[in-house]
């Protein structure tokens, strides 16, 4: 029996159980794949939004800003990965301007520091790549970008090493409401739990459905990227928006905490919530659209696509609430600005459940801070391919990952059993060479040390194979 239950380990539940293990809790996380970060929480811009776009007076205004404030801290207790750029909204028509002016308003409403409208000279001298057609700019210091699986890992780690306790691979098939506590079931397994909180992203409304709540519905918009070599990073300082649509807040250009350049996404509504392909058709346009902001995009540079669907529903504003089912806690559309507003919302989910009766007793043996599983290194370093100490003996070149990073990250209380998972938490396989040198490198690594044959070492579980990334990337420097 849990004091709470908490399904979903993206940014929004991870965050929720990162704080919620400040407290004399018993804590569960369950989550249906095989590590944490595996849906929208990976697949995203990883910006630390500024918090201009969102209606002044909604739920998104005041946790987007709130949030926002709180990074710093939590980058400095849990290094994964956060750094301030500013941003632009960048206008190429005079029939644009007014809604800059609009963004602005809403900033200031919503307490919004460091805005400024520029004018194309002024831009120019922040941005100097950006397209000759800008004709005036919205900018706000306060944005940054963030890598945002690292983020949801090292919450993990934290929470975890604080007590929380994850189950993966737990599908939660049905969930039987008592009076007193809930049974939550998989094919073969029950947990109990007194509260339970709803953080399933594009299944939130499919988790809700399952103690009679069908008053949602979730319908993914899905955005497409695509990754370019660090090489492109020269092309912006900050990152840069263009007018926000109907849809979103439109093509951006980015660098990525870790240096590559970035652009997308789009926004397509779709109707499997598990389709994160990506089309020829749709690369295209966003290089085209990305190109009206930095025109000398070089598309030869790019390294892969790869897509996120966000869990957009049929709400006009976020869902966070104790729902009618008492002590059931419903998380519904939390899509965009939801990365920035995650460590808000858990702040948020901790009163509801202290006003639902939850009783907090602040521990005080928490542990606050979670060492970096990579390794910053200086020029000083001496890492060599094949050395004999795990603390030079070079992984992956690209990115200069060693070995006794990778041995690190596998012995962090999440297991660690494919490739991809290594390559989040390390980037080793992110580089120029798209794992083409460091794949056997690693797959012999993982094989040693988790005492398993070679064969069973998988690449990237659902993701593409990297034949289909090379033929993407192919199609990308035809562009």
């Amino acid at each position: 029996m849990y004091d709470v239950c908490i399904i979903g380990a993206g940014t929004v539940g991870m965050n929720i159980a990162r704080e919620l293990s400040k407290y004399k809790l018993s804590i569960c996380v369950l989550e249906k794949e095989a590590d944490v970060s595996c849906g929208c929480s990976k697949g995203n811009s990883g910006i630390v939004h500024g918090g201009y776009a969102d209606k002044p007076g909604t739920l998104k205004a005041k946790l987007c800003v709130k949030g926002n404030r709180m990074y710093e801290k939590l980058e400095k207790e849990l290094h994964f990965g956060y750094r301030e750029t500013g941003s632009f909204v960048l206008a190429f028509s005079d029939e644009e301007i007014p809604t800059l002016q609009k963004l602005y308003e809403y900033g200031s409403a919503n307490g919004v520091q460091g805005m400024k409208i520029m004018d194309a000279a002024e831009v120019k001298t922040y941005e100097p790549h950006v397209s000759a057609e800008v004709k005036a700019a919205l900018y706000c210091r306060d944005a940054g970008v963030v890598s945002p699986y690292e983020f949801v890992i090292a919450l993990a780690e934290n929470a975890i090493a604080n007590g929380v306790e994850l189950l993966l691979k737990y599908q939660v098939e049905s969930i039987d409401v008592s009076e007193d506590y809930f049974n939550i079931r998989s094919s073969d397994k029950t947990v109990q739990a007194k509260y339970v909180i709803n953080a399933a992203g594009i299944y939130s409304d499919a988790i809700a459905a399952l103690v009679g709540i069908d008053d949602y519905k979730i319908r993914p918009r899905r955005g497409q990227y695509i990754l370019l070599d660090k090489q492109q990073s020269y092309l912006t300082n900050s990152v840069l928006f263009q007018v926000p649509t109907k849809l979103g807040k439109g093509i951006l250009v980015t660098t990525t905490y870790h240096g590559n350049l970035m652009i997308g996404p789009n926004a397509e509504e779709i109707d499997d919530k598990d389709d994160v392909g990506t089309d020829e058709e749709t690369l295209q346009y966003i290089t085209k659209t990305a190109r009206k902001s930095v025109p000398d995009i070089d598309m030869r540079k790019s390294l892969k696509s790869f897509a996120g669907n966000r869990p957009h529903s049929d709400q006009p504003e976020w869902i966070i609430e104790e729902s009618r089912i008492k002590k059931f806690i419903n998380l519904i559309g939390v899509d965009s600005p939801g990365l920035t507003s995650s460590p808000a919302i858990a702040l948020m989910v901790k009163d509801i459940l202290q006003e639902s009766g939850l009783e907090l007793l602040e521990k005080s043996d928490f542990i606050a801070r979670r060492d970096p599983i990579i390794k910053t290194k200086t020029a000083d370093f001496k890492g060599v391919i094949d050395s004999p100490d795990p603390n030079l003996n070079i992984i992956c070149r690209c990115e200069q990952v060693t070995e006794a990073e990778i041995i690190d990250c596998l012995h962090r209380g999440i297991p660690v059993k494919s490739i991809d998972a290594v390559g989040r938490r390390t980037r080793a396989s992110y580089g120029s060479c798209q794992n083409a040198f460091c794949g056997p490198r690693l797959r012999k690594l993982l094989a040693r040390e988790l005492n398993v044959p070679l064969e069973e070492i998988p690449e990237k579980g659902k993701e593409s194979s990297d034949l289909a990334q090379r033929a993407k990337r192919m199609k990308l420097m035809k562009m």
